[in-house]
């Protein structure tokens, strides 16, 4: 039990050891090329912001809060 609570401790510390720097490619390493249409290559935190069609805040997800019978499909054609 006692390893358990150091091991929760020492995780609990290191979470907060994150350094804040901008973000760089590795040594050796290039960001990639610039897309069609654009003369310069994207910097690193242009790449993180994602795009309109990947944003998830956008979506909207329909769910299901019971099982339902599902509709006829006419293209669900057995195979030949």
């Amino acid at each position: 039990m006692k390893r358990i609570a150091l091991g929760l401790l020492i995780a609990a510390a290191l979470t907060g050891c994150g350094v804040r720097a901008p973000l760089t490619p590795a040594p050796g390493a290039q960001l990639p090329v610039a897309p069609l249409g654009r003369t310069t290559r994207p910097v690193a935190d242009e790449l993180l912001i994602p795009d309109a069609q990947a944003a998830a805040a956008n979506r909207t997800v329909e769910l299901r809060l019971r099982s339902e019978e599902r509709r006829d499909d006419p293209f669900d054609l057995p195979p030949e």
